[in-house]
């Protein structure tokens, strides 16, 4: 299904090689979008710039670290001189490394989460966001508006077992979506935020099977997601079905939440 009002923008996905970043890309892709695909690994560069063009999208690709603050610049200078506009940043990269805060067993401390575990998470998944838009909302204040989209996660609305950087750098960019949407409302720039529930991708697979099965379980839809479940999500909340939407959090869980 077409989503109006897309046709020839221009979008960033990061972290676009994969999962639902890939979806999202091929997804505005078939509107007819250019889009630049940001992405740690350039493996599959080919093939995603192909799948693009054959969906009726114009690509460019770059590797970016959304973690370096210069790649995100250079990487915006490459879209403004290839393009002239940003109309859509999708805040989609993200990294898990899971640990319970302390893992404690017969009386004694058998682990903790380490400094590197956390920090490695709260710089890709909070400061990565806070990097790609202080560098592109500049660029769309002088065009006269665009639409920022945070990937969040239900873990960042209620927490999760053995999650503590991942919880609080998905609420953290809560936080952010809320933020920006009063500051920039003015500037008619749109910020809202998806919140995947437990979507079929590489990310997820790494969950045992036990704990994978039990949130099944609690699905009243009864599966896991899938990428393109969030990337229509993606593509409506940028469209102009929800020109009076900001400030906003979806969920796009299965109805996750209210099983548990």
């Amino acid at each position: 299904m077409a989503a109006s009002g897309l046709q020839n923008k221009v979008v960033i996905v990061t972290g676009g090689a994969s999962g639902i970043g890939r979806a999202t890309v091929l997804r505005f892709a078939r509107e007819q979008c250019r889009v630049a695909v940001w992405d740690l690994s350039a493996e599959g560069r080919a093939e995603i710039e192909r799948e693009i063009k054959q969906n009726g999208g114009a690509a460019l690709f770059r590797s970016v670290d959304v973690t370096n603050a210069t790649d995100i610049e250079d990487g915006v200078a490459e879209i403004m001189a290839t393009w002239g506009r940003i109309d859509v940043l999708i805040n989609n990269a993200g990294i898990t490394r899971d640990s319970q805060l302390i893992k404690w067993k017969d009386g004694g401390m058998m682990g903790a989460m380490n400094d590197a575990s956390f920090d490695a998470v709260l710089s890709v998944n909070l400061k990565g966001v806070f990097h790609c838009a202080r560098a592109v909302v500049p660029h769309m204040i002088r065009a006269g508006g665009g639409v920022i989209l945070n990937a969040s996660s239900i873990v960042g609305l209620y927490g999760n077992f053995g999650q503590t950087n991942y919880a609080a750098a998905k609420a953290g960019v809560i936080a952010f979506t809320r933020t920006w949407s009063r500051e920039l409302g003015r500037h008619n720039i749109r910020v809202n935020a998806i919140a995947p529930g437990f979507i079929a991708t590489d990310m997820v697979k790494t969950i045992p099977q036990k704990v994978m099965d039990s949130m099944i379980a609690h699905t009243p839809l009864g599966r896991t997601g899938t990428p393109d479940d969030v990337a229509e999500a993606y593509a409506w909340f940028a469209s102009d079905a929800a020109s009076f939407i900001s400030g906003a959090v979806l969920s796009v869980d299965g109805g996750l939440v209210l099983g548990t």
